[in-house]
């Protein structure tokens, strides 16, 4: 009897793949059996934290895959032994069904899985941080923890067993970067900074005090925690200083009856800064420290009474006039002050004048109240309105003493105060904004000035020993002129419906210059001050529309 053979090339008898008869059939006419015979696909549950859906297999990517069951379907038939090949070949095979094989392309189970998580995915919120108005202290904004889907373990999982008819995506909490809980640690800290913080200057027993909200303005209470407002520190540094120092009086002059006498020098106490400021910066940032001691230096005059010409000698060697006809009360009560407060001044030889060191800084402290001032590119009510009519006043008694000029500021627009000298006007501002000449006469000069309210007119005199000059200020050229832009129109909610009220006037811009002129024993000299003056628009405030 001769051995039981079979070819390798067909499929044994018996096999059928998902209920079609492949036996003995080659791999491409089972194929073509198979047609596009297609198992039913299943129905699959997804599942996300607490949703759910059920959906068909096919459109997570799931398909029949024939020709890896007609290979398995070889497989067999390659594996079967002789009993069963002769059993095949009597037609008593045995009978088997392949199931058809399921594949799963991955990208697509991706792109289904995401579409139906979408919207599970919510970012996280940082807490944040806020100054409460009501409170005056730092508060917290909760933060929010949000949601992130992660499919790629359920794609793996179902690529691997198409015959799962359930998949679960993970989903995870994602915390904010910035909790409530952190912080919550520094609004901690920021309020516990915000406290009355005072300074004494050495031993003086002088004292300065910064309140609890001027002390919560030094810093920010960011998400990163304190972070120091470099510039406020400084700002506020500088306040207290200038409040607790005793500096040097130099010699000068003041009146007994209707005579000028001396006034001996003073020696005085201040602040030494560079060292104070480092003991300042870190212990009004440190909870612990409710006070701190400024180490203190002398502070000699630099003119004395010996280097003072007597009263005698001295000559009128400049005046400088201006107007302030149609001032309010408010403005002419800064013009008042400033004319007093630069009063009797003297500036050594060689030194600069400091309009704002002679003024003593404008601030209610010195005696100054509200009035209008030009700042942030209108004409706003702002603290010393009118000390610029003393500045400017003080600039051209200067100017016209030959004075070299160390620092001037010209107004951003034309004022009518200071006409008709057109450009020869100086603007300060304190803080940054001085006015400084410097006195190179050879010899101290006084400022003495004269202010008439009734009449409306302000005289600065400069006296000294007359130098051997002259000085000519030519009138203002003007090199351009640009036309105003038109009016302004802003809602003010707290005017009546209907009211309108005029709050900036127009004014043309203006390129202009003044020359002077200095004659002396070297020769003939000129130098310029130019001014360039904006283009101004007139603003109106109008109530809300009914």
């Amino acid at each position: 009897m001769g051995v039981a053979t079979q070819s390798s090339d067909t499929i044994a008898p018996g096999l059928r793949i998902a209920g079609v008869d492949v036996g003995g059939l080659t791999s491409e006419q089972a194929l073509a059996a198979l047609g596009n015979r297609v198992a039913d696909a299943p129905q699959v549950t997804v599942s996300a934290g607490k949703n759910t859906w059920t959906l068909s297999a096919t459109k997570l990517g799931w398909r029949a895959d024939a020709e890896t069951s007609v290979q398995a379907a070889l497989k067999i038939t390659a594996e079967r032994g002789v009993l069963e090949r002769l059993q095949g070949m009597v037609g008593a095979a045995p009978e088997q069904d392949i199931p058809l094989t399921a594949a799963v392309d991955a990208a697509q189970a991706r792109a289904a899985l995401n579409t139906l998580t979408a919207g599970l995915n919510t970012a996280p919120r940082n807490a944040s941080v806020y100054f409460d108005k009501a409170s005056k202290r730092y508060a917290v904004k909760p933060g929010v923890t949000g949601v992130k889907v992660n499919v790629s373990g359920a794609v793996t999982a179902y690529v691997a067993n198409p015959a799962l008819t359930s998949l679960a995506v993970t989903v995870a909490e994602q915390a904010p970067q910035y909790t409530t809980e952190a912080l919550n640690a520094h609004v901690k800290q920021g309020n516990a900074l915000a406290r009355p913080f005072t300074v004494k200057l050495g031993t003086t027993g002088r004292t300065g005090t910064l309140s609890a909200l001027q002390v919560a303005d030094l810093y920010w209470v960011r998400e990163t925690g304190i972070v120091p407002d470099e510039k406020t520190l400084k700002a506020a540094f500088g306040r207290l200083t200038a409040f607790i120092d005793q500096p040097a009086q130099n010699a000068r002059y003041a009146l007994k009856g209707t005579q000028l006498v001396k006034v001996p020098e003073k020696a005085g106490v201040v602040t030494d800064r560079a060292a104070a400021y480092a003991i300042f910066r870190k212990s009004v940032l440190d909870t612990a420290q409710k006070s701190a001691v400024f180490p203190s230096r002398a502070d000699k005059p630099t003119l004395t009474v010996a280097n003072l010409p007597a009263a005698s000698q001295l000559q009128l060697i400049s005046v400088g006039k201006s107007t302030y006809y149609g001032s309010s009360a408010a403005r002419r009560t800064n013009v008042m002050n400033a004319a007093a407060k630069i009063n009797g001044v003297v500036v050594p030889a060689g030194q600069d004048f400091s309009f704002l060191n002679a003024l003593g800084g404008i601030s209610e402290q010195n005696g100054f109240v509200g009035g209008l001032i030009i700042s942030g590119g209108r004409t706003v009510d702002g603290l010393g309105g009118g000390v610029c009519q003393v500045s400017t006043t003080a600039f051209r008694a200067l100017y016209q003493a030959g004075l070299p000029v160390v620092e001037r500021h010209q107004h951003s627009y034309r004022v009518g105060y200071y006409e008709p000298q057109v450009g020869f006007e100086a603007a300060v501002y304190d803080p940054g904004l001085d006015l400084k000449l410097k006195n190179d006469t050879g010899a101290p000069i006084l400022i003495k000035t004269v202010n008439n309210d009734a009449a409306s007119t302000l005289t600065v005199e400069v006296w000294g020993i007359k130098p051997k000059r002259t000085v000519t200020v030519s009138p203002a050229v003007i090199t351009a002129r640009v036309a105003h832009p038109g009016p302004k129109y802003v809602v003010n909610p707290g005017l009546r419906p209907g009211t309108v009220r005029q709050v900036d006037w127009a004014a043309d811009g203006y390129s202009l210059y003044i020359t002077r002129t200095i004659k002396d024993t070297a020769g003939t000299r000129t130098d310029r001050v130019s001014t360039v003056y904006k283009p101004w628009q007139a603003v109106y405030e109008t109530g809300p529309r009914s």
